[in-house]
């Protein structure tokens, strides 16, 4: 371990930890984890191939759920290397140049679902509370608008604090707390003077994360009150399926993410193996429940999905 205590040695190179103290379990731990990325990798592919070959879902609420699924699978394809290279005891070292790119991707696909998340949202909206409006505000050149809108925040948004890691001396022991590479965890490793990054990952956390999780309970109240004014309980019923989906996935994507802040602020005692868990849980939770809820929930999608397995038994 010296190697990596040495405050002369390069700044290329980082060692990631997986779970610390089950080393030993490794191959019976990455069984699970690599059932979870093929279920991933599986599960997000069928929604998009779904999506893009039945006719009927060509509509904004499953064209923004094809960008849910995207978001997802690049989520998994962004850490499966990393992860599953450490529990199959391939490498537990990862390059600066890497790290900073898996750095990148993590954080502005992060960035990309909560806006899918928030875009689905006003889709929702826009079908409960202005259904006649639905179809001309929600025009296939509006959802490429908001797609590209939702790329370019999620993305440039980081890219000044991202590149600035590349230039910091990175003295203390090149040892990362995840099995991926995280702002925060580079960040702890710097004597570079880091305060520039650190308040501007406090802003975008409050203006991208925060703001987005209030607009959709704001969206939600309004659908709310708008439901309740319909006066038939059967319209009501079928106004409020509309959006479990959604719920759920939001659900999915913002408890992990409490989850983790709460453990990194208040679980200092809890063994790493906690932290680790919570981090993993954090990346590969929303795409691994994602399709599952879409395919379950959403009536065209499972329909769809049966008659695939029908055509095939027959």
């Amino acid at each position: 371990m010296s190697v990596w205590s040495d405050s002369k040695i390069s700044n290329s190179t980082f060692l990631l930890t997986g779970f610390p103290g089950l080393e030993k379990h490794y191959p019976l731990i990455s069984i699970p984890f690599s059932c979870i990325y093929v279920m991933v990798l599986a599960g997000n592919f069928l929604v998009l191939h779904v999506i893009r070959t039945e006719p009927s879902l060509h509509e904004p609420m499953f064209f923004f759920l094809a960008m849910l699924a995207l978001t997802d699978l690049c989520m998994g394809l962004s850490t499966v290397h990393t992860v599953l290279g450490i529990l199959w005891g391939l490498s537990q070292e990862i390059g600066l140049n890497t790290c900073i790119a898996q750095t990148f991707f993590i954080h502005g696909l992060s960035g990309m679902e909560s806006g899918v998340l928030l875009a689905m949202a006003f889709d929702r909206f826009t079908a409960i509370c202005n259904p006649l409006r639905y179809t001309t505000i929600l025009t296939n050149a509006r959802i490429i608008k908001i797609g590209v809108a939702i790329f370019a925040r999620s993305f440039l948004s980081i890219t000044v604090p991202i590149v600035r890691l590349k230039f910091f001396y990175y003295c203390r022991p090149h040892i990362l707390s995840h099995s991926f590479c995280l702002h925060q965890d580079l960040l702890r490793l710097a004597c570079s003077d880091i305060r520039f990054n650190s308040f501007y990952a406090l802003a975008l956390v409050i203006c991208v994360t925060f703001l987005d999780s209030v607009l959709i309970l704001i969206s939600y109240a309004l659908i709310l009150k708008s439901v309740l004014a319909i006066a038939s309980q059967e319209e009501r019923l079928k106004s409020f399926q509309t959006c479990v989906s959604h719920l759920c996935a939001v659900l999915v994507f913002y408890i992990p993410i409490i989850g983790l802040t709460m453990v990194h602020r208040f679980g200092k005692h809890l063994s790493p193996v906690v932290h680790v868990l919570m981090g993993n849980i954090y990346i590969l939770f929303p795409p691994l429940i994602n399709p599952i809820i879409y395919s379950v929930k959403t009536q065209q999608i499972r329909s769809k999905i049966k008659r695939w397995f029908t055509l095939k038994n027959n």
